[in-house]
Order: structure tokens, then C-alpha cells, then sequence
């Protein structure tokens, strides 16, 4: 579909459901025919649990994707496997980097100190944008409260150089609202959240975060990456903006 037409669409999800919940977004884009064929996209960290709980609510056919990067805390591979259990999740696709892929770009498992965005691309990213070919959008967990670079998320949007939308239903959340959630559906929360993990990724490029410190502070912490690379603009790393 032509990006103009796809901007409208866009636009026009937005306006639909602008003051709508975030559990009524989530309900809507998985029926409307504007949004398309959605799949979530889910690390199974922190937070993940609301809006795993969710679908698994409103449709716990919608395809789920995980992306194993092989370099994940043991925590959290147990944490995926109880909850997608628990919530009967019926389609769970596992994502990995080809064997090959890592053998020639990462055979020493190290690249990760030489070229974090390089290391995300080939673990993350470049799987997560071959699985997304069959989607015509994909639901993600990103929230306004999250940093300025995320201050002026909308529940849908375009994702930059490609024919997909983006659908946000937490974005206009705050911090209390996911605590809230999960105790009163008494979800369970990840392992290292109690352990100061509040933004969790793979182990090598993730640490705790001190009290009153950002919570995403552990993420590839004493640098300027603030993020993995799956809500790259473009396939390219924007520092600020909406989609940084």
C-alpha cells in the first residue's frame, strides 16, 4: 500500500479511537480492517505481562513473537515459558538469528563489547523484520512515560520506510497504571523487577537501575544507545523523536 494511504489510515485510527482505552484500542485494532493483520511483539519483560494478558483475553489466537537472542537471563526464558503457559497463549512463534548469520558475524559470542547497535541488528532486529513480513502491523508495549524520545506516542503510527503501522495501547499509561493492572489480575511479575531490573534485556548489556535513576538507566548503561533497534526509524538509530 502506497505511504500516503497507509498515513491516512493512520490517521484516521487515531482520530477513531483517540479517546478510547487502552484494553478498547487493543480490541479495536484487532478487528478493524484498517489495522490489519496484527501480531504482538512481546520481550517478556518487565511489563510485557499486560498487554500478553490482554490478547490472551481478547484473543489468545493473536500471534505472539519472542525474539531469543541467545544472550537473554535464564530469568527471563522461564518467566516466557510460565506465563505464555499460564495464559494460554496459542501462538507463540520463537525467533533466533540463523545459525549461520551468527557464525560469520558473532562466532565468539563477543561482538556485543565491540558494536552493541551491530550486535542488536543481527540478534534482533534483522529476524524480528523477516517475521514481520506476513503482518501488515505489529502491537508493541511503549509507552509515553518511558523517556522524551517516546513523549509524543500515539496509539498508531507509521513505522518509518516500511508498509506497516505500529499500534501503542499503552502509550498513554503511567507507571501506577501497570502496577495496578498486574495486581488486580494478579499477574506474575518478572523475577529481576524485584532485583532492580525495571527495563530488562539481554544479560550482557543490561544492569540495575538505583533509586531515582531513569528506569531504563540499566539499558547499555555509560553509553547513548537507548535502543535495541526494533523501533528504529528507517532501519536507522534516531537519538530523539518519537521513534528513538
Amino acid at each position: 500500500m502506497p505511504q500516503n494511504d497507509l498515513t491516512t489510515r493512520v490517521a484516521a485510527l487515531n482520530e477513531r479511537y483517540r479517546h478510547h482505552s487502552a484494553t478498547s484500542v487493543l480490541h479495536h485494532a484487532l478487528k478493524d480492517p484498517d489495522a490489519g493483520k496484527l501480531a504482538l511483539v512481546s520481550s517478556f519483560g518487565a511489563e510485557s505481562v499486560v498487554l500478553l494478558h490482554m490478547v490472551s483475553v481478547l484473543d489468545r489466537k493473536t500471534p505472539v513473537i519472542f525474539i531469543d537472542t541467545e544472550m537473554l537471563f535464564t530469568e527471563t526464558l522461564v518467566y516466557q515459558q510460565e506465563v505464555a503457559e499460564r495464559l494460554g497463549l496459542s501462538d507463540l512463534r520463537i525467533l533466533h538469528a540463523s545459525k549461520n548469520s551468527l557464525w560469520l558475524q558473532d562466532p565468539d559470542n563477543d561482538l556485543h563489547k565491540r558494536d552493541t547497535d551491530a550486535c542488536c541488528t543481527l540478534r534482533k532486529t534483522l529476524p524480528l523484520q523477516a517475521a514481520l513480513h506476513s503482518f501488515d502491523g505489529w502491537i508493541t508495549g511503549r509507552k509515553r512515560y518511558q523517556g522524551a524520545t517516546r513523549a509524543a506516542l500515539e496509539f498508531f503510527e507509521v513505522e518509518e520506510g516500511t508498509h506497516r503501522i505500529k499500534v501503542n495501547p499503552l502509550a498513554h499509561w503511567t507507571p501506577d497504571d501497570i502496577r495496578t493492572y498486574i495486581e488486580e489480575n494478579n499477574l506474575p511479575r518478572h523475577p529481576l523487577v524485584a532485583k532492580g531490573y525495571p527495563s530488562i534485556g539481554c544479560a550482557p548489556c543490561t544492569s540495575p537501575v538505583a533509586p531515582g535513576e531513569d528506569p531504563r538507566a540499566g539499558r547499555w548503561r555509560d553509553s547513548d544507545k537507548t535502543e535495541c533497534g526494533i523501533h528504529f526509524v528507517g532501519g536507522k538509530l534516531i537519538r530523539k523523536g518519537v521513534n528513538a
